[in-house]
Order: C-alpha cells, then sequence, then structure tokens
C-alpha cells in the first residue's frame, strides 16, 4: 500500500495531502532506476579495472608461481652451463693433448640450430621473452651435450687404441749409442758443412760406423725404401707410424724393407752408411707429425733417464755443424 504524503501549507499553517500524479511517478521512477543504472556501471568499471576476481587472483598466483619457477630454472641451466664448459675445456686441453687428438672447434661447440623459427609460437605472450630465452638456453646446452658425448665417444675409441698408439709413436733411438756425445748435430738452425751458412736442421744426425744397425723407432708402415730421387738424403727408408707421425732414416749404405712392408719397434731396417750429401758416415733421422718435423729428442723417453735427457737438452743447445 502506497504511503501517504503531506506537504506544510505556510499560508494555512496545515498540513495537505499531496496528490502525485502517474507522469511524476514514472519520472522519479526512471530517475532512480538511471541513478541505480549510472552507479552499477561505475562500480563494475572500477571493479574490473582495479579489483581482481577470485579467479584472477588464483591466475595470478599462478603466473608468480611460474616465473618463480623459471628463475629456478634458469639459475640451474647456468650452472649446468658452467659445469659444461668445465668438460669441454677437460676433454680439449686434458683427454685430447693425452690421446694425441686435435681439440673441436669452438664453431662446432657452440653451432646453434638452423632452420625455421623455433619460436614463433611462444611469440606474443606477456611472458614470451622470458619463455623464449630459457627454451633457447635448452637448446644451447641440448647443442653442446650432443657434441660432447661424440667426443668422448671418440675419446674412449682412442683410450682402447692407447696401448697401440704407443707403440706406434716413435719412443726409441734409431741406433744404439750409450755416449750421447756422439749425437754429430741436433735438430734447429746449424752450421750447413757445405755450402758454410746456417739452415734450419730438421732432424739429429748420429754418429756411427759404416754397418751400424739402425732400428725402427715404433711399428708402422714402410712408405719410401731406396734412393732419395733428390740425392741429398742418399739411401732413405720412410715409416708412416699412424696417428700422424713419421719418421726419416738417410744416409744409409743397406736397406732392408721395402715400401707396403709393416715393421715393429725395434726391427733392424738397415744400416748407417754415408751416402748422398755428407760428411762421414752417420745416421741423419727425422720425427714429423703432419709433415712438420719435431726434436727428436723428444722421443727418446724408452731409452734415456732424466738426466741423460737434460744432458742432451744441454748438447742441444750448443752451436754445431751438420754432418749432412
Amino acid at each position: 500500500m502506497n504511503k501517504v504524503k503531506y506537504k506544510f501549507n505556510k499560508k494555512s499553517l496545515t498540513f495537505d495531502r499531496v496528490h502525485t500524479t502517474m507522469r511524476k511517478r514514472l519520472l522519479y521512477f526512471f530517475s532512480h532506476l538511471s541513478t541505480g543504472v549510472v552507479f552499477a556501471a561505475v562500480v563494475l568499471v572500477v571493479a574490473y579495472n582495479f579489483l581482481d576476481s577470485p579467479k584472477q587472483k588464483a591466475q595470478k598466483r599462478e603466473l608468480d608461481q611460474m616465473k618463480l619457477q623459471y628463475q629456478i630454472l634458469n639459475d640451474q641451466l647456468d650452472k649446468v652451463t658452467k659445469i659444461l664448459a668445465d668438460l669441454q675445456d677437460r676433454d680439449d686441453n686434458i683427454y685430447r693433448v693425452i690421446f694425441e687428438a686435435e681439440p673441436i672447434p669452438n664453431s662446432i661447440r657452440t653451432a646453434g640450430m638452423g632452420g625455421i623459427d623455433r619460436y614463433e609460437a611462444m611469440k606474443g605472450y606477456s611472458n614470451s621473452e622470458l619463455l623464449i630465452e630459457t627454451e633457447k638456453t635448452m637448446d644451447k646446452i641440448m647443442g653442446q651435450l650432443y657434441v660432447q658425448s661424440k667426443s668422448f665417444d671418440d675419446v674412449f675409441k682412442l683410450a682402447k687404441n692407447k696401448e697401440k698408439m704407443l707403440i706406434s709413436i716413435p719412443a726409441i733411438q734409431p741406433v744404439n749409442i750409450k755416449d750421447l756425445r756422439r749425437v754429430g748435430s741436433y735438430f734447429g738452425t746449424r752450421m750447413d758443412p757445405f755450402y758454410k751458412v746456417r739452415k734450419f736442421h730438421e732432424g739429429m744426425d748420429f754418429s756411427a760406423p759404416v754397418g751400424t744397425e739402425i732400428y725402427a723407432t715404433g711399428n708402422g708402415m714402410i712408405t719410401t725404401a731406396g734412393r732419395d730421387a733428390q740425392g741429398g738424403y742418399g739411401n732413405q727408408i720412410r715409416i708412416d707410424h699412424g696417428y700422424n707421425y713419421q719418421t726419416v732414416y738417410a744416409h744409409l749404405s743397406r736397406i732392408f724393407v721395402k715400401p707396403g712392408q709393416k715393421i715393429l719397434r725395434g726391427q733392424i731396417i738397415g744400416y748407417v752408411g754415408n751416402t748422398g750429401k755428407s760428411t762421414s758416415p752417420h745416421l741423419h733421422y727425422e720425427v714429423r707429425k703432419n709433415g712438420v718435423p719435431l726434436n727428436p729428442i723428444y722421443f727418446f723417453f724408452n731409452d734415456l733417464t732424466p738426466d741423460q735427457f737434460q744432458m742432451m737438452l744441454e748438447l742441444s743447445a750448443q752451436p754445431s755443424q751438420t754432418m749432412d
């Protein structure tokens, strides 16, 4: 039931009953309705932009948790990267050095993954940068782990063949000389006896009588056995020991092997002579790796004591004249 409204009449000093028309009632109703609608709209806008629903709050908590987990994951990936870098360093500078293997180029270790954009599906989100960087780090680590795994496979094979390698690379003197002072000339820049100029001597000259036995310094296969086409080395023997090592024996008087023949360390392959460009009977001996001459005294470790090795180093430092 509608309430009866009265209005005070100042003239008559009485309360007159207020009669409300339908039009006024409608205006009153719609004014209140519009006010309520506007208020409700304002409340909704404020709530939508500044207040989170329970569902949104839960989603934000999940996102914050996800970010935290990604940060922890990235920290762990950084630790894995450091450990992997240490393994790579050990592999290149210790394991591969021990087994006479070349280090893996950095360009191969750090090679990226090519092809289409692998991270296209991760773009367009608020956390895209975090996701993409984490995925890139994972891909980089996986690629480096694959290369390292293959490298360890190679090192394992080298370790299995270590014994074969040790009996193949040069490790003894090519002639049986007890008196180290009988070494005529050492590796390095020396005086040429014929042209009287200083030149680089690529091996060592062992002074010995004609007919002194010459030994193969490691297992291998004969690649050359005969007269040097240039004439300088005279009768010569060249041995391929595998593992990129080769040895050369020059100025021989007799040769007991032939090309293609397999020989063993300590096997007699010829006699000392005075053939080719030579001033007196001696053996010119070279050690090469990948074709590059190396100092032979570093390959006599099966024959020399530490004192003898030190003595040989001191003698090699003195100026001398070659014998060829």
